[in-house]
């Protein structure tokens, strides 16, 4: 038996495996919601927008672009290329601390992947698909919860590296650190 209480197994295989499930998990909860919400929408909102509360609508679009349609001539390249980023980010989760940073690069997995399978599979060809967005604001650019996943996300794992960077940097006081400084030489 190992140091992990798992037999036969090496710590860090126990560790690849539960960063798996865990990305897995998380990111598997995300697509799920997103692609039942996109459902909804292809569904509900076929005879057209429904008016929520203030500006806020729901109304379909398909965008074959990324955020903000951007790239939407790309085709399947755009396609491509988002799929090799969701490779990377799995084979690169190892490398993530776990804990919340951990939980939104989990986020950020589940919003690429519930959009690159409406590229691959909600379209004409395979990677020819648009996305569907329905969250209209009517103020900001019409979105989905995949988008919503990556946007949160990325945020999060922003302000959650640059909290710890800044925790690195940051001055002790009280009466602790006067002591400490106290028996520093000078």
């Amino acid at each position: 038996m190992t140091e992990t209480g798992a037999p036969g197994h090496k710590p860090a295989e126990v560790d690849a495996r539960s960063s798996r499930r865990r990305l897995l998990a998380i990111g598997g909860v995300l697509v799920v919601v997103d692609q039942l919400t996109k459902w909804w929408a292809t569904t509900a909102l076929a005879d057209g927008p429904i008016d929520v509360v203030w500006t806020l609508r729901f109304r379909e679009i398909g965008n074959t672009g990324a955020a903000w349609s951007i790239g939407k001539d790309l085709g399947p390249f755009l396609g491509i290329l988002i799929l090799i980023i969701i490779i990377a980010m799995y084979f690169f989760r190892s490398r993530i601390d776990s804990g919340r940073p951990f939980v939104a690069y989990s986020v950020i997995f589940g919003g690429a992947i519930g959009n690159v399978l409406d590229r691959l599979f909600r379209g004409e060809g395979w990677l020819r698909g648009a996305v569907v967005d329905f969250i209209d604001f009517q103020w900001y650019p019409v979105f989905n919860v995949a988008d919503m996943s990556v946007v949160v996300g990325s945020l999060s794992l922003i302000a959650l590296t640059w909290r710890s960077g800044s925790e690195d940097d940051t001055v002790e006081t009280g009466p602790e650190a006067a002591s400490q400084q106290a028996d520093q030489p000078t």
